[in-house]
């Protein structure tokens, strides 16, 4: 990813199943801009989540969600860890609770659990690194990185997802079109 060319983000396709054969939105999203994208699963267990994310899918107190944690690479280089947290009580048994890649992504397994997404809901905050994060994504500690937190809801307004992305700034432009 050139620091020249502005890495527009469009959260629709991130939240669209793909059809049989279509690569995830990560790589596509990539391949339009002439580069290559790839992700590394790191990690997929079920937790008692931070509150802030247990607050957002509307988990009981103590309740449990599985996590897959993931970190996002541009060109072989990491740009972006995001940890996509679903409740357990939909995630265990399905692909979304084992440790490998879910072909057209996780928004494809999901439609296909019933849970497509009508309404998402975002926060956008600009934050120092802390030192994990620094070291994961290859920057100076305490450099600037924007933290995005996605919150996915059916038409009924049920939330399914809460995805934590933590991004390198460089390159990133958010365009968002608001109807009146």
């Amino acid at each position: 990813m050139s620091n020249r060319q502005d890495w527009a983000g469009s959260s629709a396709s991130y939240l669209t199943p793909r059809s049989n054969g279509q690569v995830d939105a990560w790589s596509d999203e990539l391949a339009a801009m002439g580069t290559t994208g790839s992700q590394r699963l790191t990690e997929v267990v079920e937790l008692v989540p931070p509150t802030h994310v247990a607050e957002s899918l509307r988990l009981p107190d103590g309740g449990t969600a599985v996590v897959r944690r993931r970190v996002m690479l541009v060109d072989d280089r990491p740009v972006e860890l995001t940890d996509s947290y679903y409740p357990s009580s939909l995630a265990i048994g399905t692909g979304l609770a084992q440790m490998a890649k879910i072909r057209g992504g996780a928004p494809t397994l999901l439609a296909e659990l019933g849970y497509a997404p009508a309404e998402a809901y975002e926060e956008l905050t600009v934050r120092p690194a802390t030192a994990e994060e620094a070291e994961a994504l290859q920057l100076r500690e305490g450099a600037l990185v924007i933290l995005l937190v996605r919150t996915a809801f059916t038409a009924d307004g049920v939330p399914f997802e809460t995805s934590v992305m933590t991004m390198r700034p460089e390159g990133r432009r958010f365009t968002y079109r608001i109807k009146a």
